[in-house]
């Protein structure tokens, strides 16, 4: 059968050593995930007893924008964590953040648009592009700028698009005010559509991460609910959009997804108020960033970039290593550590780094660390 060359996407790298340390601990060996960026955590408790009451009673579509509750308890995050008064209308629930990009992507470009995406970076991103018939086109960010895009890199492009992620994956770096500032003045100077996702807000370990609804409106802010709210397989997400979109994203919406699912929106707004288990869980994060920036160096991976925000460690291993791919590979044989290979995230100098994830329990990162410094002692 005859097939669509925008099917031809590249594998989820992670993907695939998550369903190789499954294959591993399935043959008895006990793996340290170092790889997915899931939480160890469940969803907050005040979301499952929601979720429980909420089943004595039946559940369907809601409608496709959400539930008007969320939105507004969406809306009310943004005036707490950023100051900012957002109309509930801007806020469209999605199925995850995966399901927010794809509506973005469809809403602001058309086939063979070009949109520019800071490398290393989210792999799905490129791919979702070209699903669409829309063209990635990697900027390669440096260490000197954070390993984040800045405005000069802009210059001579041919652009639609620009897409920026602070706290970043795989590197955790974020963007100030000025400098998110100077990025969306940048685009909006060169007629490109704008779009920050923002899906690890609230994963700090020093200043906060700024909004781009902090800076303008004009901008698609993508956000999720899988990260700081630890609710990974609910898969619930949201999008702010300018208002002259609303309609727009909602026929989208409607013909692509009908809603996201009712019982994950119920789950979300419970979580909403679960504040004090949710800086918990960032506490245990901080920790284990501690561990991680203290011990990956006694291992040999002693070129890391600074992580702000998010929970990971993105590694320069090229003096170990000019093949992450095995490298990640022959970690988790002989080591029985899952990590990330950068080619996921950089497809040009990816080879040469790692990502490691902290996202797991503590004494998980613990055991994880002691087994890379007994294995990379050995292997020197």
């Amino acid at each position: 059968m005859r097939s669509s060359r925008r099917g031809q996407v590249d594998a989820f790298i992670v993907m695939d050593v998550v369903e190789a340390a499954r294959a591993a601990e399935a043959s008895g060996r006990h793996i340290i995930h170092m790889e997915v960026g899931q939480p160890g955590t469940g969803a907050p408790a005040g979301a499952s007893a929601a979720v429980s009451a909420a089943l004595r009673h039946p559940l369907g579509y809601t409608v496709s924008l959400g539930l008007p509750a969320l939105r507004a308890g969406i809306a009310g995050l943004y005036r707490r964590w950023y100051g900012v008064e957002l109309e509930p209308a801007r806020v469209i629930v999605t199925s995850g953040s995966s399901g927010a990009f794809l509506l973005a992507f469809t809403a602001l470009f058309d086939g063979g648009d070009r949109v520019g995406l800071g490398e290393p970076g989210y792999p799905s991103y490129r791919q979702i592009l070209k699903a669409l018939d829309l063209v990635p086109v990697g900027i390669p960010s440096r260490d000197e700028n954070r390993l984040q895009p800045v405005p000069a890199q802009l210059d001579g492009l041919d652009l639609q698009g620009l897409i920026v992620a602070s706290p970043g994956n795989p590197t955790g770096t974020m963007l100030d005010h000025a400098a998110l500032g100077a990025l969306m003045q940048a685009a909006e100077a060169r007629d490109m559509a704008f779009v920050s996702d923002e899906i690890y807000h609230g994963l700090h370990y020093g200043a906060r991460a700024v909004s781009a609804l902090e800076i303008g409106k004009e901008a698609y802010v993508i956000n999720s609910f899988s990260k700081y709210f630890s609710m990974t397989g609910w898969r619930v997400g949201w999008m702010v959009v300018p208002e002259d979109h609303i309609r727009t994203v909602e026929r989208l919406a409607q013909n692509l997804f009908i809603c996201a699912p009712h019982v994950a929106q119920v789950a979300a707004l419970a979580a909403l108020d679960c504040v004090d288990e949710l800086e918990a869980n960032r506490a245990t994060y901080a920790e284990n960033r501690r561990l991680m920036l203290e011990g990956l160096p006694k291992a040999g991976f002693t070129r890391i970039a600074p992580p702000d925000g998010a929970f990971y460690i993105y590694a320069d291993v090229g003096e170990l290593t000019s093949d992450s791919l095995a490298f990640a590979a022959e970690l988790l044989r002989e080591a029985g550590v899952a990590v990330t290979p950068g080619l996921d995230f950089d497809p040009v100098r990816g080879a040469r780094t790692l990502r490691f994830s902290y996202a797991a329990a503590t004494a998980d990162i613990v055991e994880g660390l002691r087994r890379l410094c007994a294995y990379m002692g050995q292997r020197a």
